[in-house]
């Protein structure tokens, strides 16, 4: 049975990070917990910027120096099968400074719950300013229409 099967994929992908997050900021060796939570393959992709598992590692060395801490909103998570679509918002504490980044994540799971592969877009948004676009569960608003006619024209 696949680790996403009957799991609430909203609920999963929080515990995903922050657990990740949690040992990351532990005294485990920083290879052996990408391990735990990633498979050897793995391929992490971010903003166009393409991440394998040794350059993951090496992204984690300023994270464990930083200590920086961690909030994941989770607005919207879709599962089918092996792959997981979300979009969150990461609330980051770092070196005294509060940043917001909203997150469109597309990723796929090994059957034992370890990331396989990961597509992220990403936005920083600013801290006056409400990070999702629509409140999580409903439709955006209708965008407006523009009249094929020319203002001149009579309706």
């Amino acid at each position: 049975m696949h680790a996403l099967a009957g799991t609430d994929p909203e609920r999963f992908i929080a515990d995903f990070y922050t657990s990740f997050t949690r040992d990351l900021l532990g005294d485990d060796d920083p290879a052996a917990v990408v391990d735990r939570y990633h498979t050897p393959d793995i391929v992490q992709v971010a903003d166009g910027h393409r991440m394998d598992r040794d350059t993951l590692i090496a992204h984690t060395r300023p994270v464990r120096k930083d200590r920086s801490t961690a909030r994941m909103e989770v607005h919207d998570a879709l599962a089918d099968g092996d792959r997981i679509a979300a979009r969150y918002t990461l609330h980051v504490h770092q070196r005294g400074k509060d940043l917001r980044i909203e997150v469109c994540f597309f990723g796929r799971f090994a059957a034992d719950g370890r990331m396989r592969a990961a597509n992220m877009l990403t936005r920083s948004v600013p801290a006056d300013r409400t990070a999702t676009a629509w409140p999580a569960g409903t439709a955006p608003p209708p965008s407006p229409r523009r009249s094929s006619a020319s203002p001149a024209s009579p309706p």
